[in-house]
């Protein structure tokens, strides 16, 4: 046992799981988390895999086969491809109830290559890269949930714990079609993280999301030759946009509207018969991303009566607002607590302080390393765990991964997410998640409050997806999609 907790204090994990022995969940936490310390090389082995693979949103392919073979060598039954989608999979493990489920996600974003070092360097110039730690955020849930099976199983409890594979968070909304397929209906629970900046659990709120494309057709001809003839659908898109632009003084302070032109046409000498661009529109709740979507679609249709053009609309997703559960998150971070943050060291801090530098961030303490109290304030992105939430009680907890003051979607997240910084982030979250799920398991009144809070906060509410009736997943989401 000695062997074990060393490797893990040397990870910033600092857990003896004899010294949990004393409480009444203490017996089958202690065996989760001695599988945890064990395991850590490989866990972080299989974080570093699904890192080098860096791939995008409904290709990640090796990624899900890794974090799916991994889960059925350990016991899991696992069904793959679900809700039409190539990279999804649910595994499963145990009998009767409680069911808790942990969510794992593993896709990339485009552009972010880099190596894991504080200095910006491209593993493979323009290719993709984790500026969202969501190779640590794979890992660490499929360790957890390998951890409480070992739990289950050495201890004979009843109770179900479930790994959903889910592709495409970053606007592919791949747990939307989990959703509509049904996958969570059975679920009691879900205990989700993410790696960020701080340790503490997230009770606040995010922002609702929806995203289209619109592609603008006109007529093509020589720009020079006659341009008369022509009726340039690029001049659509940026009529449009700068419609989009003068529309930001009348939304409030915390709607965004987003976007890309991802076709402008071809060469200069052509007016452009097809351009087309992309946007995001966000606000704290979806009926008010709808009314701001419903204003940019209007815009739209200005830009067409300018140009004599028409445009074609391609609705994508949208996700709902997280709806924390604040029983679960009282639960959880009494096991974030109990954890502690991770534990750096002064190779760690370094890093952290010469990225920082890099990035031109003033001095300061380079990695957040307290557990801080639960937050309720506003997260200012979007996530697909919002529409899970509206179906099942859940709660989020972030783990510090990355150094401070740094930015997410951006290279040095990538760079701490590939080194000791991110793996400590990774194993500290398998802890907080396995025990946490083991609770509810041993203590399955503790589901009541949580229960009940979700469905006095959901009783005035129908759910309605945010995806297309009728909508596939695609099968990838690029500038030809």
């Amino acid at each position: 046992m000695t062997r074990m907790c060393t490797f893990a204090v040397c990870l910033g994990l600092g857990i003896s799981p004899l010294a949990l022995s004393g409480d009444p969940a203490g017996s089958a936490r202690a065996t989760a988390e001695a599988w945890v310390n064990d395991q850590a090389e490989r866990i972080t082995a299989i974080s570093d895999a699904v890192w080098v693979h860096a791939e995008l949103a409904f290709q990640e392919h090796r990624s899900s086969k890794l974090l799916a073979d991994t889960l059925e060598e350990a016991g899991f039954t696992v069904r793959r491809g679900v809700a039409e989608m190539k990279t999804a999979f649910v595994a499963e493990f145990g009998e009767g109830r409680p069911v808790i489920a942990f969510l794992a996600e593993f896709d990339a974003l485009p552009g972010l290559s880099q190596k894991a070092q504080p200095a910006r360097e491209p593993l493979v110039r323009g290719t993709p890269g984790h500026g969202c730690g969501h190779n640590l955020l794979g890992a660490a849930s499929v360790a957890a949930g390998i951890a409480v099976k070992e739990a289950l199983a050495k201890h004979h409890l009843p109770g179900r714990v479930v790994v959903f594979g889910t592709p495409a968070e970053e606007g592919g909304a791949g747990k939307v079609y989990m959703v509509r397929a049904g996958l969570f209906k059975d679920v009691d629970a879900v205990i989700a993280w993410h790696p960020g900046q701080t340790t503490r659990v997230h009770a606040g709120s995010c922002l609702a999301v929806k995203r289209a494309r619109f592609r603008f057709h006109g007529a093509a001809a020589h720009a020079s030759g006659s341009p008369e003839k022509g009726r340039s659908a690029l001049d659509a898109v940026e009529l449009m946009n700068i419609g989009a632009n003068f529309l930001r003084e009348h939304i409030t302070s915390e709607t965004r509207i987003h976007y890309v032109i991802t076709n402008g046409g071809g060469r200069p000498n052509v007016v452009p018969e097809v351009a087309e661009v992309w946007y995001y529109a966000r606000a704290p709740r979806m009926a008010e991303a709808q009314a701001t979507f419903q204003r940019i679609q209007e815009i739209a249709q200005g830009a067409c009566l300018m140009t004599r053009t028409n445009f074609e609309l391609r609705e994508e997703s949208g996700t709902y607002e997280t709806l924390p559960n604040q029983e679960l998150a009282r639960l959880v971070d009494g096991h974030l607590k109990r954890v502690g943050a991770p534990r750096f060291d002064e190779a760690d801090r370094r890093f952290a302080a010469e990225l920082r530098r890099n990035v031109g961030l003033d001095a300061g303490a380079p990695l957040d390393e307290s557990v801080h109290d639960i937050s309720f304030q506003r997260v200012m992105g979007s996530t697909d765990v919002g529409d899970v939430s509206w179906t099942v009680p859940t709660i989020e907890f972030g783990v510090t991964a990355r150094a401070s003051g740094t930015a997410a979607h951006a290279w040095p997240f990538v760079a701490c997410a590939g080194s000791r910084i991110g793996h400590k982030g990774c194993l500290t979250a398998t802890m907080v998640m396995a025990g946490s799920a083991l609770e509810l398991i041993q203590q399955p009144d503790r589901l009541k409050p949580i229960r009940a809070e979700f469905e006095q906060r959901t009783k005035d509410f129908g759910y309605q997806s945010g995806i297309p009736a009728g909508a596939k997943p695609p099968e990838r989401i690029d500038s030809e999609n």
